[in-house]
């Protein structure tokens, strides 16, 4: 798995823009900036939903306030169900809906999971972590089932 230390690796990614749907590259999201990057298991499931993104959107001026850039969510989900839960959350313009919708950077981190139990197929752990010009710098993973490590909160009194 991912570490403190690592660079992030090289790869495209998807986001939802009024053109349609726009690869964007782990450069383009990290290069020269500080990131923080929250990866949820699913869009619009229970926790995802109720807690994890709204604490982010919820907290925005406080992350930048710290020197945050960037806040990202990323999901092993298709750009059109990133966006659809980013806009129904009122995310638009401050958290980054990014859709790792074949699971390449889930594979790529080793932060995938099987979800199929769950009847979601191969998805991504739930954590945090602040990348700063592309280097980790933080990383909160919680445990299966768990929510708390990569909350908005705990990455705040980390920076």
């Amino acid at each position: 798995m991912i570490k403190v230390g690592d660079r992030i690796p090289e790869v495209t990614l998807h986001r939802m823009t009024d053109e349609g749907i726009r690869p964007i590259t782990t450069a383009e999201v990290f290069a020269g900036k500080t990131v923080v990057l929250f990866a949820v298991p699913g869009a619009f499931t229970p926790t995802c939903s109720a807690r994890h993104l709204p604490g982010f959107i919820d907290h925005i001026d406080a992350l930048t306030a710290k020197g945050v850039d960037t806040v990202a969510c990323i999901a092993v989900n298709d750009p059109f169900v990133m966006a659809a839960w980013g806009a129904q959350a009122g995310a638009d313009g401050k958290v980054l809906m990014i859709s790792d919708g074949n699971g390449a950077f889930a594979a790529a981190t080793g932060t995938e999971m099987d979800a199929s139990k769950a009847a979601m197929a191969t998805r991504s752990q739930r954590y945090a972590m602040v990348v700063r010009d592309g280097v980790v710098a933080h990383v909160f993973l919680d445990s299966p089932g768990a929510f708390e490590a990569s909350s908005a909160e705990n990455v705040l009194a980390h920076l």
